[in-house]
């Protein structure tokens, strides 16, 4: 099947699963990975499908998400239990095998690290992970401008930068930060200076 085809096909099941503005979100962050992917080298038509299904499980309430893990017996933390906004990514992986007969590892791995980040991640889950940050219909932050440069120039920077502002505004609100994001963040912040 053509990428356009597929593009097609998941942009019309996505707008029926998933409410307009998350619908808005998630076309945002596809077109954002593809340009991104243009500039970096990586794949387009991967970042494009990653970028589509990255949040395809966010119509699921927390339990239903956890229940999806433990049914297919995928590790969940016990922060990522007492923190809705992060199990999506893992349930998402799930969901993309299995409801929308994605098998590319690459494209699994860039939903599944989406959210929290890790060490040494590949160039399509920093395109993922980025965009999911940066496209165009985000609340604009303190230094997006900076970041959205910094994602066309010079990714490891811009990953690190993230990572950083992220760790800072957890701490800030007395929110625990997940073990993969602070191994990211350590692992990154080199690049960000």
């Amino acid at each position: 099947m053509r990428i356009l085809d597929i593009s097609q096909k998941l942009r019309k099941e996505l707008e029926k699963e998933l409410k307009p503005d998350r619908f808005d979100h998630t076309l945002g962050v596809a077109y954002t990975a593809a340009s991104m992917a243009f500039v970096h080298g990586a794949d387009v038509e991967k970042a494009l499908i990653a970028g589509m299904l990255h949040d395809c499980a966010k119509c699921m309430s927390h339990e239903e998400q956890i229940k999806v893990c433990e049914k297919n017996k995928i590790e969940i933390t016990e922060v990522e239990r007492r923190n809705h906004s992060l199990l999506h990514a893992k349930a998402g992986m799930y969901l993309a095998r299995a409801k929308y007969d994605i098998y590319d590892t690459e494209i699994l791995n860039a939903i599944r690290w989406h959210t929290t980040g890790k060490e040494d991640m590949s160039l399509l889950e920093k395109i993922v992970y980025i965009a999911d940050f940066i496209e165009p219909n985000r609340k604009p932050l303190e230094g997006m401008d900076e970041i959205r440069k910094e994602a066309f120039t010079d990714i490891d920077k811009c990953l690190a930068h993230i990572l950083h502002d992220s760790v800072l505004y957890l701490q800030t609100i007395g929110k625990e930060c997940d073990e993969a994001t602070m191994n990211a963040y350590l692992y990154y912040k080199k690049f960000y200076k």
